[in-house]
C-alpha cells in the first residue's frame, strides 16, 4: 500500500486568535514542525496509569504461581489500551486541529482509560471484564466520534475512509460485548478473534485513501510512549527495590537485582533510539506493521518492570515461586524487547552479518542468564550493556562509504 498524495496543511489562522470551534480537516504529511501537543502527552501520561495497573496484577499473578493465566490477562488488558492508545495517535497524527470540541473528545477518551484502570483487578482476580469494557467503549465510542467529524468535513474518498473507521469501531465494539456473557473457557479465543478483526480496521479503511499521518510525528509519538512506559518500569522497580530494604533489611541481596534491571533498562533505552526511524515510514504498509509490532516492544518493556518486581519479592521470600521463574519473570520479556525492537528498528539500518546478530545473539543470552541463579538480572543487565558497547563499536570502526554513522548502529 502506498502513500496519496498529502492534502494541504490547514490554516491556522492569525497568531493570538483561537476559533473554539473549526472544520476536522486533515493536515499535511509535510507539514514543518510538527511535534507532539501537550494534550497528547498528557493523553501519554493518563494512559500509563492504566499500564501501571496491568503491571501490579501481572506481579501479583506471577508471584502467586499463576503466571500463565496472569499473563493471559495482562495480554488482554493490554491489548485494549495499546488498541486505543495506537487509534488516537494516528488519528491525531492526521487530524488534530486542536479546538475546543476535539480538545473536550480527548478528554472523554481519557476518562475512559481511567474507567478502564479501575477495572483492571476485577479483571485479573475475577475475571470480570465489565468496567474493563466500560472503560474500552467509552474511548472507542469518543474515537467514532472524532471520525465522524472528519467524515463531515471531507470529500469523496477521504469521507469513506472516515466512515469505515466509524463503522468498523462501532461494530468491534459490539463485538466484544463477548468477553461479558461468553463461558470463561471461551473468552480467550474470541479475544483473539475480536484483536484479529480490530487490526483488520485500519487497512480495511484505508484500502482507497491513505490518510495523512506524518511520519516524523508518528515516530515521536511512540517514543514518546516508549519513554514513559521505561520510566514507569523504573518507578515500580524502585519502589519494589526500597520497600524489600525498608521491610527485610535485604539491601545485599537487592542490589544485584536493582543494578542489572538499571543496566537493562538503560540499555533498552539506547537501543531503541539509537537511529532515527521515521525515514523508514514511507507507506501504510511499511507503518501499520511497525506500528502493530510495538504491541510487543510495550507489553515487553512494561513487562520487565513487572519482572523486577518479582525478582525482589522472591529474593525477600514473599513470592511463592523458585529462583528460576522469578529470574525468567526478567529474561523472558528482556529477551522479547531486544528481538522486537531488532525487527522493527535495527535490521534495516545494520550492515553486514555481524552488526544483524548484535541484537539476537544478546536475546539468546539474557535467556541464558536465566540459570544463573540469585545473579541471573545482574548478569542479564551486563550482558544488555555490552551490546550496546559491541554495536557502538561496530558503527564506529565499520562506517559504509555512503551511510555511516548513527543509521549503522546497534538499535
Amino acid at each position: 500500500m502506498t502513500s496519496s498524495p498529502a492534502p494541504p496543511p490547514v490554516p491556522s489562522g492569525a497568531p493570538g486568535i483561537r476559533q473554539p470551534l473549526r472544520r476536522l480537516r486533515a493536515r499535511g504529511r509535510d507539514e514543518a514542525h510538527r511535534t507532539a501537543s501537550p494534550l497528547e502527552l498528557f493523553f501519554d501520561l493518563c494512559f500509563v496509569v492504566a499500564v501501571a495497573q496491568a503491571g501490579i496484577e501481572l506481579v501479583h499473578s506471577v508471584a502467586e504461581g499463576h503466571a500463565g493465566q496472569g499473563i493471559l490477562d495482562y495480554a488482554m488488558v493490554f491489548f485494549a489500551l495499546w488498541w486505543a492508545w495506537m487509534n488516537f495517535t494516528w488519528f491525531a497524527s492526521a487530524y488534530d486541529n486542536d479546538d475546543v470540541l476535539y480538545r473536550v473528545v480527548t478528554l472523554v477518551q481519557i476518562a475512559g482509560v481511567l474507567v478502564l484502570a479501575a477495572g483492571v483487578s476485577r479483571a485479573f482476580e475475577e475475571h470480570d471484564y465489565l468496567v474493563v469494557w466500560l472503560g474500552y467503549a467509552i474511548m472507542r465510542v469518543a474515537m467514532a466520534a472524532q471520525w465522524l467529524r472528519a467524515a463531515r468535513a471531507a470529500e469523496g474518498p477521504e469521507r469513506t475512509t472516515a466512515l469505515r473507521y466509524v463503522g468498523g469501531v462501532l461494530a468491534c465494539q459490539v463485538g466484544w460485548l463477548g468477553l461479558l456473557f461468553l463461558p470463561e473457557g471461551a473468552r480467550p479465543w474470541w479475544f483473539l478473534v475480536m484483536a484479529l478483526l480490530e487490526m483488520c480496521v485500519p487497512p480495511f479503511a484505508e484500502r482507497g485513501h491513505t490518510t495523512s499521518w506524518h511520519p516524523r510525528h508518528i515516530a515521536e509519538r511512540y517514543g514518546l510512549f516508549t519513554i514513559i512506559v521505561l520510566g514507569e518500569t523504573i518507578a515500580a522497580a524502585t519502589v519494589a527495590v526500597k520497600s524489600g530494604i525498608d521491610e527485610n533489611d535485604a539491601l545485599g541481596e537487592l542490589l544485584p537485582i536493582a543494578a542489572g534491571g538499571l543496566l537493562i533498562i538503560f540499555a533498552a533505552w539506547w537501543i531503541y533510539f539509537v537511529v532515527p526511524i521515521h525515514g523508514h515510514l514511507r507507506s501504510n504498509r511499511q507503518a501499520f506493521l511497525w506500528g502493530y509490532g510495538h504491541y510487543v516492544v510495550l507489553a515487553s518493556a512494561a513487562a520487565i518492570g513487572a519482572g523486577l518486581e518479582v525478582a525482589v519479592e522472591e529474593t525477600v521470600g514473599k513470592a511463592h515461586i523458585s529462583t528460576l521463574a522469578a529470574s525468567a519473570a526478567v529474561t523472558l520479556p528482556t529477551a522479547l524487547y531486544l528481538l522486537t525492537v531488532w525487527a522493527l528498528h535495527s535490521r534495516h539500518f545494520k550492515r553486514g552479518i555481524t552488526q544483524q546478530l548484535v541484537l539476537p545473539t544478546t536475546a539468546l543470552l539474557v535467556i541464558c542468564c536465566t540459570f544463573l541463579g540469585h545473579w541471573a538480572v545482574f548478569a542479564a543487565g551486563v550482558v544488555c550493556a555490552l551490546s550496546v558497547v559491541a554495536g557502538e563499536t561496530l558503527a564506529a570502526t565499520r562506517p559504509t562509504a555512503r551511510q555511516s554513522g548513527p543509521a549503522t548502529r546497534t538499535g
